[in-house]
């Protein structure tokens, strides 16, 4: 735990564009000296909050007095087919087609 006194971690540039990397996220040099600050500065705001003494404070989930809404679950008409073709910017009747969004079209 850090002190008061002692400095945040310090991320490097390889640490910041490992992180960028499994963000899928591509840094220049430059953006990667903000995000090291950055990031150093999360873990350090990070490390403050966990130096918070929460001894007898009661864990809230929500931080009013209201309550969560739900409304019924009930099942209405969807949308005619017809006017989902008509709006849709690709289609193969009767599905509309989209992106792939996995690597190597893989699937469930």
């Amino acid at each position: 735990m850090e002190s008061a006194d002692s400095q945040p971690q310090q991320f490097n540039a390889d640490e910041v564009r490992k992180i960028a990397r499994l963000a899928r996220l591509e840094l220049s040099d430059a953006e990667v000296e903000d995000h090291r600050a950055a990031l150093s500065a999360i873990v350090g705001y990070m490390e403050r909050l966990r130096a918070v003494d929460l001894a007898g404070v009661e864990p809230l989930t929500h931080v009013g007095d209201t309550h969560t809404r739900l409304d019924d679950d009930v099942s209405t008409a969807g949308l005619p087919n017809s006017a989902l073709m008509a709006i849709a910017p690709d289609t193969w009747e009767p599905f509309v087609r989209v992106p792939k969004v996995l690597e190597e079209g893989g699937g469930a």
